[in-house]
């Protein structure tokens, strides 16, 4: 198995919102990145979201332009999961699908050299059940960026029930080279920490506007000013994405059988009427103005 000092290649997953953040930190930080996606146009998309993140900082002048040359540079965009063979460490960050999680994961197991570790930036799906569909369960873990990675601080350790103590210590220790807070989940539970105690609020939120007791606007602003958060639950779940939302509240819901984790009906109307929120165009808000 790899150590954290024999790491110099990073394979990413997915190149979407977290695929290409996670691709964004590992080079800045020094580390030669290659990031996968089927599809072609997601990679391009993915590029360009990493240079504009460059330019934001080239104008807050924290950034050079021969900086984000250098970090573009160590980027390799692959639509060949072949390409990820000589990969020391990979990050999966695919879709919330469960089904397509263990499908990448057999594929990785297959490609990636076999000293590897393989994690996935699950949000609430077991890694014990993903490690299980590998031939190296105690080399998998997960590790569960937050949103927008170039900024948040957070990532979540999940061990799986099969994961070695190294591969733990080895992934906690990357995390911490990439400027990141490390804290661990001591259990694979449905929903880890962050999504346990986030997901439920949102759709709460959800059923507040669904009763008819409030307005988008009332409840984001109720729940900013009368609990200091950022941005109210709904305009957070339009930025998280409410078919991922809806996913994690269906994760939570089947994993733990309780009925406080039913999705709200109008969450499940919303995504089968492709209102996702930001990425959409629509969502609690109208961004397509």
């Amino acid at each position: 198995m790899v150590n954290f000092n024999s790491i110099k290649k990073i394979g990413v997953v997915g190149a979407g919102q977290m695929g290409n953040g996670i691709s964004q930190v590992a080079a800045a930080t020094g580390y030669d990145v290659v990031m996968f996606d089927v599809m072609p146009a997601s990679l391009d998309k993915g590029l360009g979201m990493i240079a504009s993140s460059c330019d934001r900082q080239i104008k807050k002048g924290i950034f050079t332009e021969d900086q984000k040359k250098s970090l573009l540079a160590k980027i390799q965009a692959t639509t060949k999961m072949a390409d990820l063979a000589t990969c020391d460490f990979v990050v999966e960050a695919a879709t919330e699908n469960i089904d397509l999680k263990l499908k990448i994961f057999r594929e990785l197991d297959e490609t990636v050299k076999a000293e590897a570790i393989l994690t996935s930036n699950t949000s609430s799906i077991s890694i014990t059940q993903i490690a299980a569909v590998t031939k190296r369960p105690t080399q998998v873990a997960g590790m569960h960026f937050m949103n927008p990675v170039p900024v948040m601080q957070l990532v979540e350790g999940i061990r799986g029930l099969q994961t070695a103590d190294e591969t733990f210590a080895t992934t906690k220790q990357l995390a911490e080279k990439l400027g990141k807070t490390f804290v661990e989940s001591t259990k694979d539970m449905p929903g880890f920490i962050v999504n346990r105690i986030l997901m439920p609020m949102i759709n709460e939120a959800v059923y507040t506007l669904h009763e008819g007791i409030a307005s988008v606007e009332s409840i984001d602003q109720a729940m900013k000013l009368g609990t200091n958060q950022p941005m109210g639950p709904l305009t957070l779940a339009d930025f998280i994405g409410l078919d991922t939302c809806l996913a994690i509240m269906n994760v939570l819901h089947d994993g733990l059988g309780d009925s406080k984790y039913r999705p709200c009906p109008l969450l499940v109307k919303y995504v089968q009427a492709g209102w996702l929120g930001k990425k959409s165009g629509r969502g609690f808000y109208n961004y397509a103005k």
